[in-house]
């Protein structure tokens, strides 16, 4: 089993505390019903009525990219081709909460990581559509994120850390060599980007087996778009990266117009291990997370040793 569970929540959010923000707030909210969803690595969600979710962080690395959200989403929600959960509305500290907060529209759909079925060659199109729609250049003052969009080898203390505690379950040597060829493919040159910063299957959304929405943008950022590119092995069997490379380029997105075109997606691949390594070693009481790290590393080093079993 994976070594290191979730990050804890730093303080206690309550349906409660939903009710007593809304109320002091958003008055007019405040007799919709509120429910809990879920708690997230950096925020804890709670239904509210049929239409809206509040979104609360859990913890102090969660509240600037919350902030980012709250800026940024609502200018980019209407030139994608995929609903995102821009807020509709904000709120502030209050009642012992300490930190900033959202209200966003609820977008139906099931996690494609806990789907029954998906449309593969469907889902292929939305999100390689999706991401090269959202990969233009980001203004001078879009947000940075020290792990996302940047060199892969500011990941290098990553990828030693999970080989460690996955030294196991995991073929060492076949994860190197990806590693070792990804680091040496040429690096980004190109102008930052858009970026998610965190397009896994949890965050992917299906409705009738076909990709609804694009949800938890919480690590909102610019940057090299190798990193977002790491969808397509946490969501797709092999053969369908084709696909989604053919429409990501369709897209438009300013990585469609860079040179080496190979050097990006080998550059890919290497942020699809490392975040497959981190789901696995990070994720020991999130079984979500578990599955979608397996899945990857699975498609990442085909036919290598592994201790994971079940992984298509």
């Amino acid at each position: 089993m994976p070594a290191n569970p979730m990050p804890a929540a730093e303080v206690d959010v309550s349906a409660d505390l939903v009710r007593r923000l809304l109320a002091q707030q958003h008055p007019d909210l405040a007799q919709l019903p509120v429910e809990f969803m879920a708690n997230g690595w950096d925020n804890a969600m709670f239904r509210l009525g049929d239409e809206l979710v509040v979104r609360l962080p859990r913890r102090t690395a969660a509240v600037q990219i919350l902030r980012h959200e709250q800026r940024w989403l609502p200018q980019l929600a209407g030139r994608l081709p995929l609903p995102i959960p821009y807020p509709e509305r904000t709120g502030h500290p209050a009642h012992g909460y300490p930190w900033p907060w959202s209200v966003v529209p609820y977008l139906p759909g099931e996690p494609a990581a806990d789907a029954a079925s998906l449309d593969l060659p469907a889902a292929a199109a939305a999100v390689g559509g999706f991401l090269g729609a959202l990969h233009v250049p980001a203004p001078a003052d879009a947000p940075v994120n020290p792990y996302r969009g940047v060199p892969l080898s500011a990941r290098a203390r990553s990828f030693t850390d999970s080989i460690g505690l996955l030294s196991r379950q995991v073929d060492a040597d076949a994860a190197a060599r990806v590693w070792a060829a990804a680091l040496e493919a040429p690096g980004y040159d190109g102008p930052p980007v858009w970026l998610h910063g965190d397009p896994h299957p949890a965050n992917i959304l299906v409705s009738d087996a076909r990709v609804s929405a694009v949800i938890d943008f919480g690590d909102i950022t610019s940057g090299d778009p190798a990193s977002d590119l790491a969808a397509a092995w946490m969501l797709l069997p092999l053969e369908w990266h084709g696909a989604f490379r053919s429409a990501y380029q369709s897209a438009g997105g300013a990585a469609a117009l860079l040179s080496p075109d190979d050097a990006l997606w080998t550059r890919a691949t290497g942020w699809a291990l490392i975040l497959a390594l981190v789901f696995c070693a990070n994720s020991a009481d999130n079984p979500q997370l578990l599955r979608i790290g397996r899945r990857t590393l699975s498609r990442v080093l085909p036919g290598s040793r592994t201790a994971y079993t079940g992984t298509t």
